[in-house]
């Protein structure tokens, strides 16, 4: 009896481990990486030319979801063939652009095809590449060996006649010597051997998952190599399988008097062939799923054969290699268990459309705007948001600097949070954690303190935050009259901000940190605020980048939302000169009840209403 953990004949250790799991994911090894692809998408991770990780990640639609006939037994093995083909010959040719990439501008003629032809070169290569690929597997694997075989036609009536079971034995062997060179022959190249590296990677990330252990690469280091659902195994099974099907085809294409050693029968029967196929592939599908169900001792006979080959297929590896495979894994499976999981893209030359699709698709995902792709994309391009529509190649570098904005945003983290600063009535102002950024309504309590204020007269803004309306205020006062500006916030974060933007602006106001009016000195001709408003029972709700990222003291006014108003209004009347003027932003429903707290509270002389352009009651005006 053979023990869990024991060698195996010419096998390792690892091999027999009982299986606690199984996972339908599977992969492959790319240039500098591994694939991993799930029900719901694949993953493609790759170290480029610089060491850096990166990613790709695209959900797909298997075409067995769309059609339930394409499920039916031996029809999805045929699918599954053909799927693994298109889809890992497309991971094979992207993960070489990250690879072997540069950061040449694009030539001429390949931004005439993005232009002219909304195509890019490698898309081009790629479909040129999967077609030779399956050009190169029908010559060695069909054309040769039934040319070899056809040259030995002497040898015919020796083992019955060339539709005889013998003869097709004989080309089989011949299919398989060409095989096992091929293999030999690739393990010449350094390339190629690192690649089988990466293959043996990929094998003990799916093992060590399915053993049940955490995926650590300590723990991916003592799995197998050896997989059941490996597709050199597949291979394999495809030349045992085709021997059979050939052979019944011979035989039944002898039936009409063909001998299949002429030149006429040999095209004939190559055709016949090459039409059978899905054939072979769909019965070796079924039995590679069958095999693949158990660990049973009994059955390893037969899983003997495409381990041996797997031996040359799989290399071992270092660490960085398991940590792709892991990585690979994690998020390929992640696609699965969650449907908002976004996609990625590498940072390589690649068309614009593209890029904004993918980014706007992921936003979508996440419940973020589609218009902050656009932002981006135009903002590390230094191109106007309506000139997006003209397709273009995007260079490595470009990419690379839009991606990182990208993954920034998609956390949810607010998009001039991202960029470290935001425009706001024509100046630019620093932002960060500390502060909210500024609104575009909020332009309009800058507009109406501008049009208040005379000559001489002084200001004081009361929750300055990073000092947006203060330092505007400010700046287009001083254009033509003499104002004095202080501002005033109880967080030592948020006026740190403000006086950094009061210096990029050339702004003259003197901060204060104060919880309103305290420790505040004199009397003002006006009093501003845009004071915290939202209702703490609200907060919750609030979208994810203000909810998780914006200060929560810049926001939540209490109950109702009012708590601030009510105590700028029982303290105002002391900093408030004989006819100055308050001016407030509020919520959406509140001017006319901050309307009475200042008529009951303050006893102001007058109040009205400043409406934005959604016709909202945004702005309160008060006069004393």
């Amino acid at each position: 009896m053979i023990r869990a953990g024991a060698r195996v004949g010419l096998f390792e250790k690892g091999l027999m481990r009982k299986k606690t799991q199984r996972t339908y994911i599977g992969g492959q090894a790319v240039i500098q990486g591994v694939m991993m692809r799930s029900k719901s998408g694949m993953a493609t991770v790759v170290r480029d030319d610089n060491g850096e990780t990166q990613i790709e990640a695209k959900r797909i639609t298997p075409p067995e979801k769309r059609k339930k006939w394409l499920r039916f037994p031996f029809v999805r093995g045929v699918v599954s063939f053909v799927s693994s083909l298109v889809l890992g010959m497309r991971s094979l040719l992207r993960s070489s652009e990250v690879a072997v990439a540069d950061d040449e501008e694009p030539s001429k003629f390949t931004k005439w095809m993005a232009e002219h032809w909304k195509i890019s070169v490698g898309e081009i290569v790629t479909t040129i590449a999967t077609v030779l690929g399956v050009a190169l597997a029908v010559v060695l694997f069909l054309f040769l060996p039934n040319y070899f075989a056809a040259l030995n036609s002497d040898a015919a009536p020796a083992v019955g006649g060339a539709n005889s079971i013998w003869y097709n034995l004989i080309e089989g062997g011949f299919r398989f010597v060409i095989f096992l060179l091929y293999i030999l022959f690739t393990l010449l190249f350094a390339s190629l051997r690192e690649t089988y590296r990466y293959h043996g990677a990929e094998h003990k990330t799916i093992n060590c998952y399915e053993y049940g252990d955490e995926l650590t690469v300590e723990n991916v280091k003592k799995a197998s190599r050896l997989h059941d659902r490996c597709g050199t195994t597949f291979i394999f099974l495809v030349l045992v399988i085709s021997i059979f099907v050939f052979a019944l085809a011979n035989w039944l294409l002898g039936l009409t008097g063909m001998t299949g050693i002429g030149w006429l029968d040999f095209l004939i029967s190559f055709l016949v062939k090459i039409a059978l196929l899905p054939v072979v592939a769909a019965i070796s599908y079924e039995i590679l799923r069958l095999l693949s169900k158990t660990d049973s001792v009994l059955v390893l006979p037969l899983k003997a054969p495409g381990y041996l080959l797997q031996m040359l297929t799989t290399q071992d590896r270092d660490d960085g290699m398991s940590e792709c495979a892991i990585l690979a894994f994690r998020k390929a499976k992640e696609m699965d268990d969650d449907p908002a999981s976004p996609e990625k893209t590498f940072a390589t030359e690649t068309k614009l459309s593209s890029l904004l699709d993918m980014m706007k698709k992921s936003f979508a995902q996440k419940d973020i705007d589609g218009s902050d792709a656009e932002w981006i994309v135009s903002l590390e391009l230094n191109i106007p948001r309506s000139a997006l529509g003209e397709e273009r190649i995007v260079t490595r570098r470009e990419c690379r600097n839009i991606l990182d904005k990208f993954e920034q945003r998609l956390t949810g983290r607010p998009l001039w949070y991202v960029y470290g600063d935001a425009e706001f009535y024509g100046y630019t102002f620093k932002v960060d954690e500390r502060v909210l950024i500024p609104r575009p309504e909020t332009e309009i309590l800058v507009r109406q303190a501008v049009a208040s204020l005379k000559d001489g007269d002084s200001m004081l803004d009361l929750c300055t935050g990073s000092g947006a309306v203060a330092v505007a205020v400010a700046c287009e006062a001083a254009k033509d009259r003499n104002v004095t500006v202080t501002a005033t916030d109880i967080s030592e974060g948020a006026l740190e901000v403000a006086r950094e933007n009061a210096r990029l602006n050339k702004a003259n106001v003197t901060f204060v940190k104060a919880d309103l009016f305290d420790g505040v000195r004199g009397r003002f001709n006006l009093i501003t605020a845009n004071p915290p408003y939202v209702q703490s029972a609200e907060i919750a709700s609030l979208p994810k980048d203000v909810r998780d990222f914006e200060p929560h003291l810049a926001l939540d006014g209490g109950v109702d939302g009012l708590d601030f108003y009510r105590r700028i209004a029982e303290k105002i009347n002391r900093y408030i000169v004989r006819g100055g003027m308050c001016i407030l932003e509020c919520g959406e429903g509140q001017a006319q009840e901050i309307i009475r707290i200042f008529r009951t509270v303050a006893r102001c002389d007058f109040a009205m209403v400043v409406r934005d352009l959604a016709g909202v009651e945004r702005v309160v005006k008060i006069g004393f």
